[in-house]
């Protein structure tokens, strides 16, 4: 009957709306890399983790509250296999990163896992990698050179204690050479720790690192970490944040300096690109987020010189289209306190380490900060190398001889300096034969003040070849090999043996 079928639709109640947890919540859409995640009771703040797939597998991480009841979050892991409707489990905090002594010697990715293959992790603590920066009151004020022993960046381009220094250079010029050997020196003669933080790099070269590392013998008392390239964007822009947790735990709990090695920092701020266009926010000049010079220096300003320790940072930097004007470059000069520019016309002649003396600068090179005698001596370098440079043309049309007397005792300091900032290497004793020098700045000085007042005009020039300190170079063996030796001028090339 008509009534009776009435009566039996009003029996039936509505269905009752399923109550979430307070930290749970949906799935309510993905694209790609970005997710909406709905909360019924409470919004997780930004940069809290979520986690969502059967095992808590896709991580993650909040950074815009859309309304009441949505977050936008920004994957950290690959979202294959997230739909609509998938429960999400707010972690109640940010990215951690584990701390502690049982971290060096190991490999780590973003959520601080080891990838190294090696046994669990055991007495550590976790740490949120949104770290802020030192007060300016904890700062120290006081400019110091971090000494490397490496005669030209001593020399020429000195580093700054708690400062950053950028690294320019292309494939195959010594890049990873150099960092190593400043690990090891770190290490070994400094007593410090060195972190190493690969942003988009590549599987095959953190491996070879890793493998260089341990080989060299300074992976003891060194961590490492890597956002790769075939991650999503999301964990290569915090592995960064990652890496200045675990120093910051080195300079002011074990009051150790910390050598923080970054390659690449232009891949942070190309990280930081794809996640602001991911979550649709305007492009600024050129296509770069428009917050780009906030993330970098919340990035750059972590690493800085306290009362407890350092953290002094070298990063490679790439430059799109060798466009200096490039706001990505722009931005990063701002923060770099020295340039470290390779050269390959360097390393094709042997001269290694393939720094460039002419291009490379620091701003530690005043004579308030690095002395008098230093800056002077440090011009008068420059001057000679420059005026070589200018006359090669010169020789190589018409000859040494037709160069004045003055001229050429000009080539024979500029040739003579050339091989004295030189150095073998001890992580690449294996390879050379040669016993690795560290020089300090003293001697580096010392041995350049000599060369330009002429007292080695009588030594043969590879006798200053792949030496330390200056005394060597009567004592040199006769059997070095000088690669520069075919492009030496005739006159010069008579000294050889």
């Amino acid at each position: 009957m008509p009534g009776h079928e009435t009566a039996s639709h009003a029996d039936v109640a509505p269905p009752a709306r399923v109550v979430m947890p307070a930290h749970m919540g949906v799935v309510a859409a993905v694209r790609g890399s970005v997710v909406d995640v709905r909360f019924d009771a409470r919004l997780p703040p930004i940069q809290s983790i979520l986690h969502a797939g059967a095992q808590g597998e896709i991580v993650v991480e909040v950074v815009a509250q859309i309304d009441a009841h949505r977050v936008r979050a920004i994957a950290l892991t690959p979202t294959q296999g997230l739909a609509r409707g998938t429960s999400v489990r707010d972690s109640g905090g940010p990215l951690r990163a584990p701390v502690g002594p049982a971290i060096l010697s190991r490999m780590f990715d973003v959520f601080g896992r080891a990838i190294d293959r090696g046994p669990a992790l055991a007495g550590v603590e976790w740490r949120s990698v949104h770290g802020a920066p030192p007060p300016l009151s904890q700062r120290s004020t006081q400019s110091e050179i971090f000494e490397t022993g490496i005669k030209v960046i001593d020399a020429l381009a000195p580093l700054e204690r708690g400062g950053k220094a950028g690294l320019f250079g292309g494939a195959g010029v010594g890049k990873t050479v150099l960092l190593t050997e400043m690990i090891h020196n770190m290490v070994g003669h400094q007593q410090g720790v060195s972190i190493f933080c690969g942003i988009g790099e590549r599987s095959r070269e953190g491996e070879e690192l890793y493998r260089d590392m341990q080989q060299a013998g300074v992976l003891p008392d060194m961590v490492m970490l890597f956002g790769q390239m075939n991650e999503p964007p999301g964990a290569r822009f915090r592995i960064g944040h990652a890496a200045l947790t675990m120093a910051e735990y080195f300079r002011d709990d074990r009051h150790r300096d910390v050598l923080l090695l970054v390659d690449n920092i232009f891949r942070f701020i190309q990280a930081g690109a794809e996640v602001s266009g991911l979550m649709g926010q305007m492009p600024s000049r050129l296509g770069y987020q428009p917050t780009m010079g906030t993330e970098l220096a919340g990035l750059e300003e972590r690493i800085a010189n306290t009362a407890a320790g350092a953290i002094t940072s070298i990063q490679a930097v790439y430059v799109p289209a060798d466009d200096f004007t490039d706001p990505a470059a722009v931005h990063t000069f701002s923060h770099l306190s020295a340039s470290i520019v390779l050269s390959r016309k360097r390393a094709s002649e042997g001269l290694y380490p393939a720094i460039d003396p002419l291009q490379s600068a620091s701003k530690m090179a005043t004579p308030g900060i690095a002395g008098e005698r230093h800056c002077a001596l440090a011009q008068e370098i420059r001057r000679t190398l420059a005026q070589y440079t200018q006359l090669k043309d010169i020789i190589a049309m018409l000859g040494l001889e037709q160069l004045s007397a003055q001229d050429r005792r000009v080539v024979a300091r500029a040739r003579r300096l050339e091989r004295f900032l030189t150095q073998p290497f001890f992580t690449t004793e294996q390879f050379t034969g040669l016993k690795g020098r560290l020089v300090t700045v003293a001697d580096t000085l010392e041995g350049c003040e000599r060369i330009l007042r002429d007292e080695f005009e009588a030594v043969p020039e590879q006798a200053l070849y792949m030496i330390g300190a200056v005394a060597e170079a009567k004592t040199a063996p006769t059997d070095v090999r000088d690669p520069m030796a075919a492009h030496a001028p005739a006159k010069e090339a008579a000294h050889a043996p």
